[in-house]
């Protein structure tokens, strides 16, 4: 077939990612991490926000969403590469990642693959979730964890057992952990009262309690700033609260920085290459 000529390069990674308007070095870490990891093999990065697109193209920063950079890794002659979906949950933005590689499909003669988000499997997802949560309390082993789970607006998406997994298992490992969203199932705005109402029952048995938000972002972009200060704030009025200390050595805590974190989407790119036939 003529038109399988041009295809005369190997494999390449795209790392899909949401975007940051103010966190962006934190994927371009991430990136660098893949590239050392995977030394050899072409990396490529998307974001799928367009409202981030475009906000960093007023500052003179052009970045391209997921179809454009396939498209270019295709038209460079790329015969297989792996999307990798750099989310949290296999919700949304996971669902869209997934039609934009199938629509490749029905044109494109490069083989295509996608990863599973972070946490898709259990086995990863409970190990991963435990010792987030022993790290995070190792100093103080009876401080309240407020879990924050960015969450989707609708409660019909694909995906949705997954975030309630993390959210029932986070309180099940230990009683003192409590979990709300941002704008999903059981956001803050809607909550707060029951959850001041679980803390001030805990601080009946612990004057000395203290609580610590936790945000379950990638990052820590605006919602850091806006949501996370907001919730550490309203809590900080009735017992002693802060958002919990980053673990990756840098100023605010994020998911992304994390060594476990990173170690699970680069399996999840292994198990990817291994489906393709490469070791």
């Amino acid at each position: 077939m003529k038109r399988y000529r041009h295809y005369n390069k190997g494999t390449a990674i795209i790392l899909s990612c949401f975007g940051s308007v103010i966190e962006q070095d934190k994927y371009f870490a991430f990136e660098a991490y893949i590239k050392k990891e995977f030394e050899g093999t072409p990396v490529f990065t998307a974001f799928s926000s367009k409202m981030v697109i475009k906000a960093l193209a007023k500052e003179g920063k052009e970045f391209k969403n997921l179809p454009q950079v396939m498209a270019d890794v295709d038209m460079e002659g790329y015969k297989r590469y792996i999307v990798v979906s750099v989310n949290i949950f296999p919700t949304d933005e996971h669902e869209v990642l997934i039609r934009m590689v199938k629509g490749f499909k029905k044109f494109s003669l490069a083989n295509i693959r996608y990863t599973n988000p972070l946490l898709q499997k259990t086995k990863e997802t409970s190990l991963y979730l435990k010792n987030l949560d022993e790290t995070i309390r190792k100093e103080n082993p009876d401080i309240v964890n407020v879990y924050v789970i960015h969450g989707v607006p609708v409660l019909n998406l694909a995906g949705l057992e997954s975030v309630s997994y993390a959210s029932e298992f986070l309180k099940m490992i230990d009683e003192n952990n409590l979990t709300c969203s941002l704008e999903g199932k059981f956001p803050f705005y809607a909550v707060k009262g029951a959850i001041k109402k679980e803390i001030l029952k805990r601080k009946e048995q612990n004057p000395y309690l203290k609580v610590q938000v936790v945000p379950m972002l990638l990052v820590s972009g605006n919602h850091y700033f806006h949501d996370m200060v907001e919730i550490s704030e309203a809590i900080n009025e009735y017992c002693e609260c802060k958002i919990t200390p980053p673990l990756d050595g840098t100023a605010k805590f994020n998911l992304l920085g994390q060594e476990n974190v990173r170690k699970i989407f680069r399996d999840n790119i292994e198990v990817e290459l291994t489906k393709l036939g490469l070791e």
